[in-house]
This record gives structure tokens, sequence and C-alpha cells, in this order.
């Protein structure tokens, strides 16, 4: 009995071992993702985290489109230190999976002076993320607006028809895509404005 007993506890220690060397490889995994910008964009892409959509470069053409709808919704906001106003265009559109969709938002900055925004983005329920794919969009690049302009921002995205097979979104039938800008710390694109305006300004030939 003493044996047997003993025997049954190493085994325990060493299931436990194994254990705890597997969960502090897997957290070195993503804590090396958190530490690294671009691995932890990577990680967040490939496994939808937090929301983090994917970017495809078109519809597949083996994407077959389904009769399944899913209800598309839009938020906007801005972070206080930035002085734009930004709204989507539209509330809501209905779209077929595997169906390729276009919406719009707009920002109008409301200062004396050009800036430069940048827009972080995420869409709810998570678990729509690795099945929420964006073609274009402004989010991906920095947007400059001279003060009191106004533009429309478009945003091209299906959803994958795999989200059908995906037993955890049965449920789901709408989807949240929000956006917050930012103002961006790197605000050289107003110098490169402001000396396209020079150049354009200047055509008259120096005379020497």
């Amino acid at each position: 009995m003493i044996k047997k007993t003993t025997l049954q506890q190493k085994s325990n220690y060493r299931k436990r071992g194994t254990a705890l060397v597997l969960f502090s490889l897997v957290a070195g995994m993503v804590g090396l993702a958190f530490a690294s910008e671009p691995l932890y964009r990577i990680f967040c892409q490939v496994t939808g985290y937090a929301g983090t959509t994917q970017v495809a470069a078109s519809v597949p053409k083996s994407n077959e489109v389904l009769k399944r709808i899913v209800a598309v919704r839009f938020d906007a906001n801005v972070n206080s230190k930035l002085p734009w106003s930004f709204r989507p265009v539209q509330r809501e559109i209905k779209v077929r999976l595997g169906e390729q969709a276009l919406a719009y938002f707009e920002a109008t900055n409301n200062s004396d002076q050009p800036l430069v925004g940048t827009a972080s983005f995420n869409v709810t329920p998570y678990k729509a993320a690795i099945h929420f794919n964006k073609i274009d969009c402004f989010c991906f690049t920095q947007q400059v607006l001279k003060p009191g302009q106004t533009m429309k921002m478009p945003v091209t995205f299906f959803i994958d028809p795999e989200l059908a097979k995906d037993s955890g979104a049965d449920d789901l039938r709408t989807i949240t895509l929000s956006y917050t800008f930012f103002q961006d710390n790197d605000q050289s694109a107003v110098e490169k404005l402001a000396a396209k305006r020079i150049d354009a300004n200047d055509v008259n030939p120096r005379r020497l």
C-alpha cells in the first residue's frame, strides 16, 4: 500500500511538473509577443486577440457567398487630445458571408492647424475577429486633415464564410466594427504637406 501511494505521488508530481513547464513555455511565447510590437501585431492578427481583424488582398475567388446574413454595425470615437469630429456615414449594413462590402466614415478637423491622425480598431464580439477581413481601410495609414477639412474614409471588407462552420459562432448575428482616432506622434506628414504648398506657390523662376 505504501509503495502504491509513493508511486502515485511521484506520478502526480511528474504531471504537475510537465503542466508547469508547458504553461511556462506558452506564457513565455505570449510575453515575447507582447514585448515586440511586430510580433504582438502578428499574434493578434493570427488569433483575433482583443478583436483584431484579419487583412486580405481581396476576396478569394474560391469564396462562396452564403445566404447567412450578418449585421455589421459601425462605431466611431476620438481621443480627447485630437480636436476632430468622427462618425460613421451609415450606422449599420447587412452583408452575406463571403460578400465584399463597402462602408464609409467621415472625419473633420475642428482645429486651426493641419493634424495627423491614426485610427485603432477592433470588432466585437471578439470571436468574430478571426473571420472579419479588411481589404482596404483608412486605418492602414496616417490621415492628414487641413484646418476645417472634412474627409470621407472608406473601409472595404468581407466576412469569411468559414464563420458558418465555427460552432462557437452559431449565435453570431451582429458584429460591431469600432474605430478610435488618436493624434499621431509623428506629425512629419504635416511638414510634407506644407512643403508641397511652398513648391506649388513658388511658380516664378528665381533671378540671379
